[in-house]
């Protein structure tokens, strides 16, 4: 009996070492910085008392540079299962008082086998990111196990949602892993992202620029589009992934949560004016994508990000949905390079969950420059094409303006088998508009004519277009819309359409995969 104790307070004592976080004063340290530990940060994630860690106990196997001395159980990092909101989720935290959150050969198996086991349950995935890279000591062997990790992360790409919160410094390979979760959420309190540390940057070590102007939220919400939410402290962090977890299925072979929310808001008569009667002048496309989904709640990401297309979740009539749209307020809602690659890379990720998607368009085309030519636009707005191509999820596309050139063929036409596509009377799909048209057909006209005649003239051929091209009815005779509906019946036609589409399969011909342009 009384070894039976004597195995016990070991237990105990062992334990109560895994959950100290760390060395007394390098956890004292971490509190004055504002931040948590992995354990305390798990605790305010996942619901009371469900959280089942496991390898607790674990610990490197390096005895050099004295390490064998400083064995802490777990090694850095809290793994296991839980539920969040009653539903089962894998989940990880680093622990910053241990190794400073380094990621050493055992360290990064235990999170490899979180993932595994992620992958084997099909539960979504929530990384807590604070440490700073591989573990030097550990050499390549830290290196190693880092890239094995990072395969099982690639392969649960698409078949669980991942998700990583950035709370605190993350350098170097940790920081690759990171970035190919699905969704990346950042704390603007203290979270940072670095490829290089910072102690040898050029520009950091030169002091021409600070570390935060490199690495952190502000920077990557906006600059380098790494990061799709910021949130001011790290309890908000964990509300903002519980809020987009509530938008996707536990894994791609499951349907979205349908949550219906008690607006039974059909008829829009508000929309019917929203349109200004200048077709060149700004409107806010958030006020149409607000009055069209559920309770006006739309969930935005990569807010300050190519600000000139929006990206974000919301439901219709209890649908979960990936809203698409052109912002008219931003570059006149042109695509340029980063507006295409946001707008794509979020398509693949709706369609990896089986999430539909509804595109609100009024594009006048790809923005022109050489700066655009030069940065490879046609590469990238192909991407945004490929996507949409691509994606077998119900597309529902409402052209609510303008429709120009290639980017009326980008943003989910007719012709890239886009389920539903509507236009509301004030839509024009045409390859340019009718001034830039006219230029180009009747220039020799133009030319002709006197010169106090020639405004006249080209006045003329332009209403003359716009007759003849200016409506969406060209486009419809043709069948390329669906229909042409006053914009106040737009919510009930896409709930409709939703509803017909909820078992929608769409085969394709079997192939390794296909090969989008990067």
């Amino acid at each position: 009996m009384e070894r039976n104790n004597e195995a016990l307070e070991d237990l105990d004592l062992i334990r109560s070492i895994s959950h100290s976080g760390g060395h007394p004063h390098d956890v004292e340290k971490l509190r004055k910085t504002g931040r948590l530990t992995a354990r305390e940060r798990i605790n305010k994630l996942l619901d009371p008392d469900s959280f089942v860690e496991f390898e607790a106990f674990i610990t490197h196997r390096n005895p050099d540079f004295n390490l064998h001395v400083h064995q802490h159980p777990g090694d850095g990092v809290v793994a296991g299962h839980g539920t969040l909101n009653g539903r089962p989720i894998h989940c990880f935290a680093q622990d910053f008082g241990v190794f400073g959150g380094s990621m050493g050969e055992m360290h990064a198996a235990k999170i490899t086998r979180t993932i595994e086991m992620a992958e084997r349950s099909r539960t979504p995935i929530i990384g807590m990111w604070d440490g700073g890279g591989q573990r030097a000591h550990d050499g390549v062997m830290s290196l190693a196990e880092t890239g094995v990790l990072m395969d099982h992360l690639v392969q649960c790409s698409g078949r669980v949602p991942i998700f990583s919160l950035i709370l605190g410094p993350v350098v170097g390979a940790s920081a690759l892993c990171a970035g190919i979760s699905d969704f990346t959420v950042m704390s603007a309190q203290h979270g940072q992202l670095f490829l290089s540390s910072p102690l040898i940057t050029p520009e950091i070590v030169d002091g021409e620029t600070e570390s935060k102007e490199v690495g952190d939220a502000q920077t990557h919400s906006s600059r380098s589009g790494v990061a799709c939410l910021v949130a001011d402290d790290e309890d908000e962090a964990i509300d903002m992934v519980s809020e987009l977890l509530g938008f996707l299925p536990d894994h791609c072979l499951a349907d979205p949560p349908f949550s219906p929310s008690g607006d039974n808001r059909t008829i829009l008569p508000s929309l019917n004016g929203i349109i200004p009667e200048n077709p060149n002048k700004p409107y806010d496309m958030k006020k149409i994508i607000k009055q069209i989904i559920d309770d006006e709640y739309f969930v935005e990401l990569f807010e300050n990000y190519a600000e000139n297309i929006l990206t974000g979740f919301g439901r219709i009539g209890g649908y979960s949905v990936g809203i698409i749209a052109n912002q008219p307020k931003v570059l006149a809602g042109c695509l340029d390079i980063d507006a295409s690659v946001k707008a794509a890379r979020f398509i693949r990720t709706c369609d990896a969950f089986n999430i539909p998607l509804i595109t609100f368009e009024d594009v006048p085309g790809f923005l022109p420059g050489v700066v655009q030519e030069w940065g490879g636009i046609i590469r990238h707005g192909a991407k945004l094409l490929y996507a949409y191509a691509e994606a077998t999820v119900p597309k529902l596309t409402i052209v609510t303006r303008k429709a120009y050139g290639g980017a009326y063929l980008a943003m989910a036409c007719k012709h890239l088998r886009s389920d539903l596509n509507i236009a509301w009377p004030t839509a024009e799909l045409a390859v340019m508009g009718a001034e830039g048209a006219v230029n180009i057909i009747h220039r020799k006209e133009i030319n002709d004519a006197k010169d106090e005649d020639k405004e006249n003239v080209r006045q003329e051929l332009v209403n003359e277009y716009k007759m003849k091209f200016g409506d969406p009815y060209v486009a419809a005779k043709n069948g390329w819309l669906d229909d042409v509906i006053e914009p106040e019946f737009t919510r009930k036609r896409i709930i409709d359409t939703l509803e017909l589409l909820s078992s929608k399969q769409e085969w394709s011909p079997a192939k390794k995969h296909g090969n989008i342009p990067l």
